[in-house]
C-alpha cells in the first residue's frame, strides 16, 4: 500500500468523473498488487499500521461503492487485522480484567462483521441480486459464482464464521453456520487449493462450532481437514498446526498432542515463506501464549479447565 500516491492522485483530482477515474485506479493497483505488511517481521509495527490502511479503503469505497477490488481488499484486511491483533489477545487479557476481555471480543466480533459486510457486497457487485437469491436458496445462488469469485467468497464465509466462533451462546448467530458450512464447501469445489491450504483449515474451526454431532465424529472430522491442511501447504503454516491443537487436541485433552502441535508450528522458518512471514510470527505467537499457559487448560485428573477462545488458522 502505497497512501502516499492515493493522497495525491485524490488531492489532483477536481472533477468527480476524474476522482471517480482516479479512486478506481488507485483501486485496481490495490487490489491487484501485493501489500508489504504480510512479509514483515514486526508484528507489533504491522498492528500499528493496518488501521490507517483499512480506512484508506472505506474513503475509496465511500466514492466508489461497487469496486469489487477495493471490497475484497476491505473484506481480508478486516478479518485478517480482527483475528490477528483482536481475536488472538481476547485470552491474554482474561488475566487482566474479565470486562477487557469482553471488550475485545466485542470489538473482534464488530470486526468480523464488518467484513462480512464488505464481502456480500463485492459479491452482490458481481452477482446483483445475489444476497436475496443466497437467503432463498443458498445452494442455487451459490451456482452463480465461479473461480474468479473464490477469494470473495471465501473471506465472505471466514468472517462470518469467525463471528460465529465469538457468540456460541447467541442462537442468532450459529443459525448462520449451515450457510457459512455452504459457502466454504462452494470455495473448495472452485478451487480447493485457494491459499495454499486455507479451506481445509478453515473447516478445522467451522468442525469445532459445530453442534448436534459426537464428539468422536468431531475429532474424526477434524482431523481429515488438518491432514488435508498440511498436505496442501505442505507443512509451511505455522497456524495450521496452532488450529488443530486448539480445536482438536484441546477438546480431547490430549495434552501431549497440544504441546507436539505447538511444537511443529514454533519449527516453522518465518523466513523459508517470506511473502507469509507476519502470519507464521502471529500464529508463533499464540502457540508460545499456549505453551506457557498449558496448565490452565489441562488439568490433573483428566478434568479440562476453560478451553481459550481463539479460533484457529486463517489463509496467508
Amino acid at each position: 500500500m502505497k497512501p502516499l500516491v492515493i493522497i495525491v492522485l485524490l488531492v489532483c483530482a477536481t472533477g468527480c468523473s476524474i476522482k471517480r477515474m482516479a479512486v478506481n485506479q488507485v483501486g485496481n493497483a490495490l487490489a491487484s498488487g501485493g501489500s508489504t505488511f504480510t512479509s514483515d517481521d514486526d508484528p507489533d509495527l504491522v498492528a500499528a499500521a493496518i488501521p490507517f490502511g483499512l480506512k484508506t479503503y472505506e474513503s475509496l469505497l465511500a466514492e466508489s461503492p461497487k469496486h469489487t477490488g477495493l471490497l475484497l481488499a476491505a473484506a481480508e484486511g478486516f478479518t485478517e487485522y480482527s483475528y490477528a491483533f483482536v481475536d488472538s489477545r481476547i485470552d491474554e487479557a482474561k488475566g487482566e480484567s474479565l470486562d477487557r476481555a469482553n471488550a475485545l471480543r466485542e470489538r473482534a466480533r464488530k470486526l468480523y462483521l464488518r467484513a462480512n459486510r464488505y464481502g456480500m457486497r463485492g459479491l452482490e457487485a458481481r452477482h446483483p441480486g445475489f444476497g436475496a437469491a443466497l437467503d432463498k436458496d443458498a445452494d442455487t445462488a451459490l451456482q452463480r459464482v465461479g473461480k474468479r469469485d473464490v477469494p470473495l467468497l471465501y473471506w465472505t464465509a471466514a468472517s462470518r464464521g469467525l463471528a460465529i466462533s465469538l457468540s456460541k451462546n447467541s442462537p442468532e448467530a450459529i443459525a448462520y453456520l449451515p450457510l457459512v458450512d455452504t459457502m466454504i464447501r462452494r470455495v473448495a469445489q472452485l478451487d480447493e487449493g485457494f491459499g495454499d491450504g486455507a479451506v481445509p483449515d478453515f473447516l478445522i474451526t467451522l468442525e469445532a462450532a459445530r453442534t448436534g454431532v459426537t464428539a468422536e465424529e468431531q475429532q474424526k472430522l477434524v482431523r481429515q481437514h488438518f491432514d488435508r491442511a498440511i498436505e496442501l501447504s505442505k507443512g509451511k503454516r505455522a497456524g495450521t498446526y496452532v488450529s488443530f491443537a486448539e480445536n482438536a487436541c484441546l477438546p480431547a485433552q490430549n495434552a501431549a498432542e497440544f504441546k507436539s502441535m505447538l511444537e511443529k508450528a514454533l519449527a516453522v522458518d518465518p523466513d523459508a515463506d517470506p511473502d507469509h512471514r507476519l502470519a507464521t510470527l502471529v500464529a508463533q505467537r499464540r502457540a508460545r501464549w499456549l505453551i506457557e499457559h498449558v496448565s490452565e487448560f489441562f488439568l490433573a485428573g483428566g478434568g479440562g479447565a476453560e478451553s481459550p477462545t481463539q479460533a484457529g488458522g486463517l489463509p496467508h
